[in-house]
């Protein structure tokens, strides 16, 4: 499995860019210590920079912080813990058993159809998998707001506590853009923090035209966005962004004698992540942006969902039913024929097809279930891909389709 290979069309994994691995090596080479501004000033520098323009990008405010992380688990481990932070001062140094007594239970809010590390954030900051409540969606994929207040409401009558909302823009299933602008005045009026993790599709806001498919991310109180999706980035290359400098800064304050003096004009990174001793991770975003500029990557973006818009309507044509809804290019497709069979015999025909496909080494793609629906899966990411490994993989997939059983 090359995730390099122009017909990997699998998960968000792209193919990175020669400049980035050139980041990548320089970082390894020089080997800067980003712990501290004073031990890599030019590096903290150029993370700084690229943190500010992308918030900048995203319509977040002038004053919006954030670091760079090992990918987008970190980056919404983080979001979790100023969350936290932001709703109850005394979480930073009591933790849970620092909260009042009433509620019961904080909980946090996301889709059911987003990316399933909330679970495991919620074990390791102490809240427990049971204060994550994924809300079903609705026909469409996409976080559904009534089901949502439903269920603020039975919570909130059963005494606990909803501090925190996810919106997912861009979901690992179906690549669907959830509601924002509704979730973050749902957020807004029940008093919880708003975190989208657009960890795929933040990288359209370096898109004029696309950029609006975001409308509603500026109202957020923190953001994720991984630049080893859809930016061309080695792995890993997270980003965390908040609207809340101050309340990222308790989230990981602490001071020690064998560290350097507080900077007046920097933080220093250690200050502002999990993270303490770290590589220079930003370097190849930096480089990237430096090479390509803004208009680079909008180019890619736009051309990446061309070709999935191209991708869609030849399976269409080929009788295939797409059943996600997106305009990015992330194509959940199904035989009609097999869809009615049940999930459990879809589900076996589907995935034999994928597998098929992959082990035929023409491309490679996944099967998925939307919302518990069996579905072929196929995702652009590569700057590599063409039009014609498009019709390669429609071609594949007939092969596939049509193959005898067991084959």
């Amino acid at each position: 499995m090359h995730t390099t290979h122009p017909r990997y069309m699998g998960l968000f994994n792209p193919t990175p860019t020669w400049w980035g691995v050139a980041g990548e090596l320089i970082a390894a080479g020089v080997n800067p210590q980003l712990a501290a501004q004073s031990h890599a000033p030019a590096a903290v520098e150029m993370e700084r920079h690229v943190l500010r323009y992308l918030a900048a990008r995203l319509g977040l405010p002038e004053q919006a912080e954030g670091s760079f992380t090992v990918g987008g688990a970190e980056a919404n481990l983080t979001a979790v813990v100023v969350a936290l932070t932001r709703r109850h001062p005394g979480y930073a140094d009591a933790g849970l058993a620092g909260l009042p007594r009433r509620p019961r239970r904080p909980v946090l809010y996301a889709s059911a159809e987003s990316h399933h590390a909330w679970l495991k954030i919620a074990h390791l900051t102490g809240l427990g998998r049971e204060a994550v409540r994924l809300v079903p969606a609705d026909a469409a994929y996409r976080f559904d707001v009534a089901r949502l207040r439903a269920l603020l409401d039975a919570d909130i009558a059963s005494g606990h506590e909803p501090f925190l909302l996810i919106g997912t823009a861009g979901t690992t299933g179906g690549g669907v853009l959830d509601p924002l602008p509704q979730l973050a005045y749902v957020a807004g009026e029940f008093g919880m923090h708003f975190h989208v993790d657009a960890a795929c599709a933040g990288a359209v806001a370096l898109s004029d035209r696309l950029r609006p498919l975001l409308a509603g991310v500026e109202r957020a109180d923190s953001v994720t966005v991984d630049a080893h999706k859809w930016l061309s980035a080695p792995m890993g290359a997270g980003m965390f962004l908040t609207a809340h400098p101050d309340a990222l800064a308790e989230s990981f304050r602490v001071s020690t004698s064998y560290m350097p003096a507080d900077s007046e004009t920097t933080a220093d990174p250690y200050l502002t992540s999990v993270q303490w001793s770290r590589r220079f991770a930003g370097l190849k975003v930096f480089l990237a942006l430096a090479a390509v500029g803004r208009q680079g990557y909008a180019e890619q973006v736009e051309r990446d969902t061309a070709l999935g818009e191209l991708l869609a309507r030849r399976l269409t044509e080929e009788g295939w039913l797409r059943i996600n809804d997106t305009p990015l290019p992330v194509v959940c497709v199904v035989d009609p024929d097999r869809d009615a069979a049940g999930p459990e015999r879809s589900w076996a025909w589907h995935a034999a097809v994928a597998d098929r496909v992959v082990r035929g080494g023409e491309a490679w793609l996944s099967p998925v279930r939307l919302a518990g629906r069996p579905a072929v899966r196929l995702c652009l990411t590569s700057h590599r891909t063409r039009s014609e490994d498009v019709e390669a993989v429609v071609s594949a997939l007939g092969a596939a389709r049509t193959a005898p059983r067991g084959a």
